[in-house]
């Protein structure tokens, strides 16, 4: 019998495990031997504070990032095929989403193996839920150009469809990068246009606000080294 994939969710922010995390998610957790992670490090602080310090040396860790290569992967995908568990741990929120964990995921599907999805904490669907935006047509574009040209270019494509359609444009970026990000959006974008900057989400310091381009050229936050999520 083969083993099942279970895409266990990680906490997004530095709150209490118990506030973000289900309590069947701990306890699956605490029955898994072995865990594919972006970050072993990350991981094993997020065992501790589970309460699962004591559990830890008995797990088998296994890597998987941007640059872990295909044959590693089928390393992994050999052991749920000799009847073993995994549990996919992203370095935050939900594995797979916007995360290098896909890989594994779709090569599961392609050896018929179960993958089981469990609950948790999600920025991208947190965000949206407080943006006052529209929930029932969205697009999340993840991480747009870096040059700061070439992102200019995509926001104005965003704003274009978003006005158009009226649907709402979710993006992310790495936290060192996100002032330079919302520098550009605010140049870009027209003064009526609605942003949303939702950072720290489920932190002590979260900030969730949708105001118009022009309210937020006169109130413009320190987004640096903060998780964010912007939406427009």
């Amino acid at each position: 019998m083969k083993g099942t994939l279970y895409l266990i969710p990680s906490p997004i922010g530095d709150s209490a495990i118990n506030d973000v995390i289900p309590v069947g998610v701990i306890q699956k957790l605490s029955t898994l031997k072995h865990l594919v992670v972006e970050e072993v490090r990350t991981v094993r602080r997020y065992l501790s504070k589970a309460g699962l310090k004591e559990s830890i040396d008995s797990i088998s860790f296994y890597t998987l990032n941007e640059h872990t290569p295909c044959s590693q992967i089928m390393d992994y995908v050999n052991i749920l095929l000799a009847g073993e568990d995994i549990g996919l741990v992203s370095e935050a929120g939900l594995p797979a989403v916007a995360d290098p964990g896909s890989r594994l995921v779709e090569q599961a599907h392609n050896h018929d193996i179960r993958v089981s999805p469990l609950s948790g904490p999600s920025s991208l669907m947190l965000a949206l839920m407080a943006s006052g935006m529209n929930g029932q047509s969205f697009a999340f574009n993840g991480y747009i150009p870096v040059k700061s040209e070439s992102r200019r270019e995509k926001i104005r494509q965003l704003e274009k469809i978003s006005c158009r359609s009226g649907q709402s444009q979710i993006i992310i970026e790495t936290p060192y990068r996100n002032n330079s990000l919302l520098a550009d959006i605010l140049q870009v974008c027209s003064k009526d246009k609605l942003l949303c900057i939702a950072a720290s989400i489920t932190s002590p310091d979260e900030f969730i606000r949708t105001m118009t381009i022009e309210r937020w050229r006169k109130e413009i936050p320190d987004l640096n080294k903060k998780p964010c999520i912007f939406i427009l």
